[in-house]
């Protein structure tokens, strides 16, 4: 039908015209929607098999990245991927399911949708409405994240999953995508098919991706084109008596095959392609492991030697004691000391005292001692092996000084020796934490022309009738705290000098 004014007789014949291709249409055979039903059928079971491989892929992609937990992001990636087409997949599964229950569902007889030939369904909800529009857009959606996941690994890849229209033909209106699959005069049943082959093809193309992705994960990280002897020991400062214990194997060897190896023209015993020579280390200073491993050649070809040398250090059995503070343990306060030993390491250690107790682990102790003399920290290794002594002197902690006000003697004001209330015992300068607490003191009050008022204190606190007595101090006035007696940490009294204050 024309466009622009039509003769009744056009108008007829147009519409006989379209009479003719619906009666066409509506011819379609039997055979045809049996052909569409088995191409569905073994689309999806080419879907469910993708699937099956892809839980293998996975299977295999988490394993790998458990051992390499840097290539989490591939893994990262390739769920995402899976997600985008479930996404999608999801839609089509659905579209389907709209399109199976407009078409009256499925018919047992036939083993396929009641109206599979109906002409009008797939472009009332696909078409008309705007179905297919929804679908197109996800399927570019879906493609564009899978490409976008690859990055780099995206140049080559030709998805068959795509919503390009059909190739223009001669003599033939040209049909957006959407019209081509699912618009007039598709039968329902080819439209079950399309839908089962973009369901296919997006499997397809996240099995892709995903393998992509794994390959990342699954392959070499080294190309191995060097070869090289070595000598790996876990230790090369040795103490005398000890045994030095080394690997030495062929880098990239093969563990199928167990290399000849000497040192010092010695054979030297191998397993799984490493040799592992072993010696007792004697003699101070350096000492040097060289030899030859020879490596068999598989081509029938000559053999392969490679030379190898490792030096190490013998020493004599020591220990490092270092007090935290100083030479000095005090009496009364926990006394932090690190001990190490050069070539062992510290879980290893044995470390005992006389003359106190000890405390700790890793190299970190803590000591307490008891009485003024000496003690003395001892350090063993395996096999009881003695690596070392130190001896400390035990003192007790320095006297501290009485202070009244913040002053220990000389002049302050008046209003400050009013404004006191306790009598203090602090130690200046003493890296320890260590508190005494006076425990009596004597308390004279001196004024201009007066006789001395006398006080006796029990604690370091002033009595009620001792504030009342410093409450009448003024310029001019001695206060003087005698017999002043302390006592710290190590539970001994000490008897402090005395203060002399003058108000001012």
């Amino acid at each position: 039908m024309a466009g622009g004014k039509e003769t009744p007789r056009q108008r007829m014949i147009g519409i006989l015209y379209l009479v003719l291709l619906g009666l066409i249409a509506l011819n379609v055979p039997e055979n045809l929607l049996d052909a569409f039903k088995n191409i569905t059928r073994s689309l999806d079971a080419s879907t469910k098999n993708v699937n099956t491989s892809l839980q293998n892929t996975y299977a295999s992609f988490e394993a790998k990245v458990k051992a390499q937990p840097d290539k989490a992001k591939y893994l990262e990636a390739a769920k995402e991927a899976t997600k985008a087409t479930s996404d999608l997949n999801a839609f089509i599964e659905e579209t389907k399911d709209k399109l199976k229950t407009a078409g009256g569902g499925m018919n047992p007889e036939i083993d396929d949708i009641t109206a599979r030939d109906n002409l009008d369904i797939s472009s009332e909800i696909m078409i008309n409405g705007k179905r297919a529009d929804e679908l197109k857009e996800k399927i570019d959606a879906t493609k564009a994240k899978l490409l976008q996941l690859l990055g780099k690994d995206a140049d080559g890849v030709n998805f068959s999953l795509n919503t390009d229209p059909p190739a223009s033909r001669p003599g033939i209106q040209d049909k957006s995508w959407q019209d081509a699959y699912f618009g007039e005069g598709i039968p329902l049943g080819a439209t079950i098919t399309t839908l089962a082959k973009i369901e296919a093809d997006s499997k397809n193309a996240e099995n892709e991706v995903v393998k992509k992705l794994y390959a990342n994960v699954d392959k070499a990280e080294i190309t191995l084109n060097t070869f090289k002897a070595v000598v790996v020991a876990p230790s090369s400062y040795i103490l005398s008596g000890q045994q030095y214990k080394a690997d030495i194997y062929l880098t990239a060897y093969d563990s199928h095959t167990n290399p000849s190896i000497t040192v010092g023209g010695s054979p030297v015993p191998s397993k799984d392609g490493i040799g592992t020579y072993t010696t007792t280390a004697s003699g101070e200073g350096s000492h040097t492991v060289s030899g030859e491993l020879v490596v068999k050649a598989t081509d029938g070809g000559p053999n392969k030697t490679y030379t190898f040398s490792q030096t190490y250090m013998v020493a004599r059995p020591s220990a490092v004691v270092s007090p935290d503070k100083m030479n000095v343990l005090y009496i009364g306060v926990p006394n932090p000391v690190t001990v190490s030993a050069p070539g062992v390491p510290t879980s290893a250690l044995n470390v005992s005292m006389s003359g106190g107790s000890i405390s700790g682990s890793a190299g970190h102790y803590t000591v307490k001692v008891s009485s003024i003399g000496d003690a003395k920290i001892t350090v063993t290794g395996e096999k009881g092996m003695v690596l070392g002594a130190s001896a400390f002197r035990v003192k007790r902690i320095p006297d501290p000084k009485a202070q009244f006000g913040g002053k220990s003697g000389g002049s302050t004001s008046a209003a400050n020796l009013r404004g006191q209330d306790r009598l203090f015992a602090k130690l200046d300068g003493f890296d320890f934490d260590a508190k005494f607490n006076v425990t009596r003191f004597t308390l004279f009050i001196i004024k201009p022309r007066q006789d001395p008022i006398i006080y006796s204190g029990t604690s370091g606190e002033l009595t009620g009738a001792m504030k009342s007595a410093m409450n009448s101090v003024t310029t001019g006035t001695t206060v003087v705290f005698k017999d002043v007696v302390a006592v710290g940490p190590d539970g001994s009294p000490r008897a402090l000098d005395a203060i002399v204050l003058t108000a001012n």
